[in-house]
């Protein structure tokens, strides 16, 4: 029984196939285009799922697609007529894509695909509930979705158990948690649906100065985690923008120009979003508990992504176990269609006994071979050390213990937005201006972004205040007080960005300024070599922790292809990359021509 889901047409797009409930392949659409969060129809990621299972399209027994087009199109109606004669602008742009491919989904993706099975549509946090419960380890749980918008779901809750998942309770568009941090990400100058990791990087710079302001004027909270906005300083409904000159005049300004210089005010306004965000996702967490009488909690939905809210679950919160979905937002959606029919739809049995969970480590996207590597870089007549795979470990530690910057080419792509030890670059977390310099020389973005620990699983209570694993970093834990270093006076006085250029630990490349981390333990299971890699490192230089970040540059998607890991080698200050077998040292390679178009795409991100 193939199945092959399908999410599109908001932002990140992306394919899943699922085999008799078995996760076969999924991968976002934007890897194979190079179109940072490609909301297009994803016809390259389910090439790739179809090529991964060895099948065509009419042998798919079931498509499903992540939501309800026409309750989708119901509610932007609803809403623009609610506020006409305003937002007609935003309301004449939308339509023709509606027109033209949304409103006749059956139809597209039957044409599309040359497919004339039977199409599946649950609804948006359906799709994000499947996501999270089918996909953990858990027989029965409590499940929380929270994201901008679905249909007319922003959030829901309910219950999973065995093949079924019952939604209890919802809340609904315009009041939504997901908006409410991207009004604040567009208004402290960053892009929605793409620059929300900033603003919560950000937030530690700052200080909670705004947070009764929002709670007194932004959103009504109740105890139960449920809320409403005040509407009247938002513009989402109807306008293209988020906020409005209301909210300027609230906070005390203009909205932030892009690329501007980034002041102490945005990172309050940042610090104090993110401490209302943290306070309404731990009580609607207490309130889920009481009200299901649950040990377990699975989260999906984009606002799952805000791996500080979800470690203050895990830490202040009544659950024993909480499971977030690695790829939580829209491209998780694909995954959780799919499995929606195989369990709820179908009634198929789910043998959770003895599973970790069902993602594989969440490595499900394309992997190449030795050929295939060696194809390249003949092809290229690119030098090249060519290691066996027993030396790779030992090698790549030296070079990290040597303050090298390396990318990491091996095995499977990721799924979701995290590189996890497939598609990364690693570096020293003991060195005090690694993270400046990974920022700065070789991301290409803002210096406050942190950098997340990688961390072997047995050494992990060492160095975090974390009592578990966290294979998909989707955790924030502190950094254990006997690794901190006691800071001066003076740099207790640092403000704002200053607080930068201080080093806070033994590892101060991946402690942020609050003394927290990102953290993704790391088992040999799941990621053989560069758990070997680790291991060797602690062993050889006393540290069981390196840098772990994404391989891609600002405005880029991860890599996908050796060719995609190569031009972003070339085109940064890393001095290696291990591909495979394949070890390239920048000093060996000819440098690539000026590519001025290349620069200008993510300069303007």
């Amino acid at each position: 029984m193939n199945i092959l889901g399908i999410s599109a047409f908001y932002h990140d797009s992306a394919a899943c196939l699922v085999r008799d409930g078995d996760i076969v392949a999924a991968a976002q659409e934007e890897r194979f285009t190079r179109k940072k969060h490609d909301f297009s129809f994803p016809l390259k990621a389910i090439d790739y799922c179809l090529e991964a299972g060895k099948i065509k399209s009419d042998s798919l027994d079931f498509i499903a697609f992540y939501d309800k087009p026409f309750i989708k199109f119901e509610r932007i109606l609803e809403t623009y007529l609610a506020f006409a004669p305003f937002g007609i602008q935003s309301f004449i742009m939308a339509l023709p894509l509606w027109i033209k491919q949304k409103l006749w989904m059956k139809e597209f993706i039957k044409k599309q695909l040359n497919y004339e099975g039977k199409i599946i549509f649950p609804e948006h946090h359906e799709s994000h509930a499947a996501s999270a419960f089918f996909a953990s380890p858990f027989e029965e749980a409590a499940f929380l979705t929270v994201d901008g918008v679905g249909e007319w779901t922003t959030t829901s809750y309910g219950i999973g158990r065995n093949n079924r998942i019952d939604i209890l309770s919802e809340m609904k568009f315009p009041h939504s948690l997901g908006l409410l941090y991207s009004a604040f990400t567009y208004y402290t100058g960053f892009k929605v649906n793409s620059g929300e990791y900033k603003v919560m990087g950000l937030a530690p710079y700052g200080r909670p100065v705004y947070r009764e302001l929002i709670l007194s004027e932004l959103i009504d909270l109740k105890e139960d985690g449920s809320f409403k906005l005040n509407m009247k300083y938002f513009n989402y409904c109807a306008g293209l923008t988020m906020t409005n000159r209301k909210f300027d005049k609230l906070f005390g300004g203009p909205p932030r120009k892009p690329e501007s210089e980034v002041t102490q005010r945005d990172m309050d306004l940042a610090r104090s979003v993110q401490d209302v965000t943290e306070e309404v996702m731990l009580r609607m967490a207490c309130h889920i508990h009481r009200e299901t009488k649950q040990k377990n909690l699975c989260l999906a939905g984009g606002v799952a992504l805000n791996c500080v809210g979800n470690g203050k679950i895990l830490r202040e919160g009544p659950f024993d176990h909480i499971w977030i979905q690695p790829a939580a937002g829209d491209a998780g959606g694909a995954l959780g269609a799919a499995l929606f029919v195989w369990y709820q739809y179908l009634d198929n049995q789910r043998k959770v006994e003895g599973q970790k969970d069902f993602m594989k480590a969440s490595c499900l996207g394309p992997e190449y071979s030795t050929p295939q590597f060696l194809d390249y870089l003949m092809a290229n007549n690119i030098p090249y050390e060519e290691l066996t795979p027993e030396q790779i470990p030992e090698r790549i530690a030296d070079l990290i213990d040597a303050q090298k910057t390396i990318g990491w080419f091996q095995g499977r792509m990721e799924f979701g937005p995290r590189a996890l030890g497939a598609r990364s670059i690693i570096g020293d977390a003991r060195s005090p201006g690694m993270q400046e310099i990974m920022n700065l020389k070789i991301k290409f973005r803002e210096s406050f972004r942190p950098f997340a620990p990688s961390v072997l699983r047995e050494k992990v209570a060492g160095y975090f205040d974390l009592d578990r694993e966290s294979p998909y970093m989707m955790l924030v834990a502190p950094v254990k007080e006997n690794i901190r270093r006691e800071m001066t006076p003076q740099e207790q006085a640092y403000f704002g960005l200053d607080k930068l250029h201080v080093s806070r630990s033994v590892i101060p490349a991946v402690t942020h300024v609050d003394y927290s981390a990102r953290v993704q333990t790391v088992t040999e299971e799941d990621h053989s070599l560069y758990y070997k890699m680790i291991k060797i490192f602690d062993e050889k230089y006393g540290t069981p922790v390196i840098i772990n970040t994404s391989f891609n540059v600002r405005g880029e998607p991860i890599v996908c292809s050796p060719e995609d890991a190569y031009m972003c080698f070339m085109r940064t200050n890393m001095d290696y990359l291990i591909m495979g077998n394949y070890l390239l040292n920048k000093e060996q390679q000819k440098p690539l021509s000026r590519d001025i178009n290349w620069m200008k795409k993510f300069e303007n991100d």
